[in-house]
């Protein structure tokens, strides 16, 4: 696994398509498209609305109305990845937008929230596929290849000037009449086809790439719940005398371990929101904290201040650190999600604090033991007799919990701490590599749709 995540990014890169393997055309001239310097000699700039076709199709308002169909906005497409999922509908229960047809070889680009870069290729889509009126949707001509009319519309260079000749600051737009007057270059049939299967092959193996480092991310992140897990309930030492907690999600713990409620150690509690429409309980000088904060490794600021009134009038509690603070309500991931709370501050309703009430109990252990006791509490709080997706401060206060002594708490904690700085190194560099590899297929595609490389020997290597 290391080694894998070790992998320089050049090394990567050198694999992939080493750069002396590309040559540039023999002769260049000036390009009239817009972003584009030079384009090689025998090409042409056209406007991509000579070449191509635009919304051709649509699905008739008198459809029948039980008609299925599959729909695909703006929000199922991304630059990379294409069509990554679809909706499925009645028509008459369908958006008024579903009402673009493809055809196999169309090109889709979004014409609203351009800033999203949403660019897919069609290849074989089901007869019932319908995309949003959000789409252009572009057919190849005579003159153009399907798939080489894809890459130049995914390339940097087309599209960031979709999104600059966009108008509008919230919902930027362009008229589809506007996107296919853009220029683009238009090498011969064969060479379109050669660029095209150059392409598809070469993102093939950085997408392959990408897969690998995407999967070693995962398996870093259950390696690293597996060893916080492992720790909190069986300690370091993997010759100790073990026993039974009595406690399904804990197992057995070692011996000299004790298993303690948590309202034992610490207090439980949760906050309130202060009235909104009384100005005065808000601006003030105390921190206020909602339930995002359980995303953060710990807590040292708060974006909301209350003031004295609200403390007094709405019965907020004052937390003084070192505290956990967990996420207790919602359907969403923060449900169950524990963070360190470093400052004094107070919460709202979505939150609990557990704050220790004796010095042999550790905040860093109990956030780590909560890490592990994740699923337990969603489960807990889905069912049975509490509230449906919340948990209590009555059934976080009861939870069971590994209570090892307090320098085996500590040594947990700092083995624990240790582990996790070596993984998140090796995901921060996987994501690095991803990263790297993503601007290298950006780079490359223009490259090869603007004929700053010669790809017609590569493309059958």
């Amino acid at each position: 696994m290391n080694r894998e995540a070790a992998i320089p990014v050049e090394e990567l890169v050198e694999e992939l398509a080493p750069q002396r393997r590309f040559r540039p055309y023999p002769e260049y001239r000036e390009s009239d498209i817009d972003g584009v310097c030079a384009v090689p000699a025998h090409w042409a700039d056209k406007p991509l609305k000579y070449v191509a076709a635009v919304n051709a199709n649509k699905f008739a308002d008198t459809t029948d109305p039980d008609y299925e169909l599959e729909y695909v906005d703006i929000g199922n497409v991304s630059l990379i990845e294409g069509v990554t999922s679809t909706e499925t509908y009645h028509f008459e229960d369908a958006p008024s937008r579903a009402r673009r047809r493809v055809q196999p070889g169309d090109t889709i680009i979004s014409t609203v929230r351009t800033y999203l870069k949403a660019v897919a290729r069609i290849d074989d889509p089901p007869e019932n596929l319908v995309v949003s009126t959000g789409f252009a949707v572009l057919h190849a001509g005579p003159a153009l290849d399907p798939a080489y009319l894809y890459r130049v519309v995914q390339s940097d260079a087309f599209v960031e000037r979709v999104v600059a000749y966009s108008v509008g600051v919230s919902y930027p737009a362009i008229n589809p009449s506007d996107l296919v007057a853009l220029g683009i270059p238009v090498p011969p049939l064969n060479e379109q086809r050669a660029i095209a299967a150059f392409l598809d092959r070469e993102t093939a193996r950085i997408d392959e790439l990408i897969a690998k480092k995407q999967r070693l991310i995962e398996l870093l992140a259950e390696k690293r719940t597996a060893l916080i897990s492992h720790a909190v309930t069986k300690g370091l030492n993997p010759n100790a005398s073990m026993k039974d907690s009595g406690i399904d999600w804990i197992g057995s713990v070692p011996e000299h371990w004790q298993v303690i409620r948590i309202k034992f150690v610490a207090q439980v509690g949760n906050g309130c929101t202060p009235s909104r429409e009384t100005p005065e309980y808000w601006n003030g000088w105390f921190p206020w904290l909602n339930s995002s904060v359980v995303n953060l490794p710990e807590v040292t600021e708060a974006v909301e201040l209350v003031s004295d009134l609200a403390l007094r009038e709405c019965h907020l509690p004052r937390i003084y650190p070192p505290a956990v603070l967990v996420g207790i309500t919602g359907e969403g991931k923060t449900r169950g999600m524990a963070t360190l709370l470093r400052i004094e501050a107070t919460i709202n309703q979505h939150l609990a604090f557990i704050r220790p009430t004796t010095p042999h109990c550790m905040v860093e252990y109990v956030r780590h033991v909560l890490h592990s006791a994740y699923h337990f509490l969603r489960d807990e709080s889905s069912g049975g007799g509490s509230t449906k997706g919340a948990i209590t401060c009555e059934q976080l206060g009861g939870t069971a919990i590994p209570y090892p002594p307090a320098s085996e708490q500590s040594e947990i904690v700092r083995f624990i701490d240790d582990a996790r700085t070596r993984l998140d190194a090796l995901t921060a560099h996987s994501k690095s590599v991803i990263a790297h590899l993503n601007e290298y297929r950006s780079a490359l595609i223009s490259a090869a749709v603007t004929g700053k490389i010669d790809v017609r020997e590569g493309a059958t290597a």
